[in-house]
């Protein structure tokens, strides 16, 4: 499957790839912008007779999908698109570092503050929770969700997809249904809830459960 952004070269200096307007175009028919046959189909280049390419702006990871040609331009290749504002490519989009909420904040307990934000958080999660299923589904947002799902782990995966999805959306300047506000602040603040159907937990550094509160507290 291809990701979020992809992009194919004919080794002479020359990208071909979607960028905004025609993501937008409801006239352009398209069943993934990032899929490379999509993008060969579009611009009718032979798939067997270009280099494909993948960049994730936001971790900054380069990946060579496949070299077809003698000439092995992945350098340029790279250089080109570390060089793109990504604001052509997708509008909403908002590039900003990944938090590591288990790593990178190293958070070992809690304040009134964290709890509070908790409180709003229960408030609205199962409004949240059922508009999940209405979100737009496409490479960016797939993306996205293997990135920031890897930095969460297995263990509490299950229980914290809506924390994940929440998150996720403060990666776009769109506007969304509800406020989620309460649950990006407790995860850039080093704390990931999870809600088991009973007990909210909030998890901080290496993923161990430091608070855990009834839903109805």
């Amino acid at each position: 499957m291809c990701n979020f952004f992809s992009f194919v070269s004919n080794g002479k200096g020359k990208y071909f790839y979607f960028d905004w307007a025609q993501r937008t175009d409801k006239n352009i028919k398209i069943d993934s912008f990032d899929s490379h046959s999509e993008i060969c189909s579009h611009y009718r280049v032979d798939c067997d007779k270009v280099n494909k390419y993948e960049y994730n702006p936001l971790t900054k990871v380069f990946k060579i999908d496949q070299i077809n040609l003698k000439k092995d331009d992945s350098e340029y290749a790279e250089l080109w698109v570390s060089k793109i504002d990504f604001k052509t490519i997708v509008e909403p989009l908002i590039i900003k570092k990944i938090i590591n909420p288990f790593i990178d904040k190293r958070k070992l307990k809690v304040t009134e503050k964290d709890i509070a934000l908790l409180k709003e958080w229960n408030s609205v999660w199962d409004s949240v929770r059922n508009s999940v299923g209405d979100s737009v589904r496409n490479s960016v947002w797939d993306s996205l969700w293997n990135s920031v799902g890897n930095s969460v782990g297995d263990s509490v995966w299950y229980s914290v997809w809506n924390s994940v999805w929440a998150y996720i959306s403060s990666f776009f300047t769109t506007p969304h249904k509800y406020d989620v506000s309460s649950c990006i602040k407790l995860w850039e603040s080093g704390l990931v809830p999870s809600f088991d159907g009973k007990v909210w937990r909030l998890h901080g550094y290496k993923g161990k459960t430091i608070y855990e509160m009834e839903k109805g507290e």
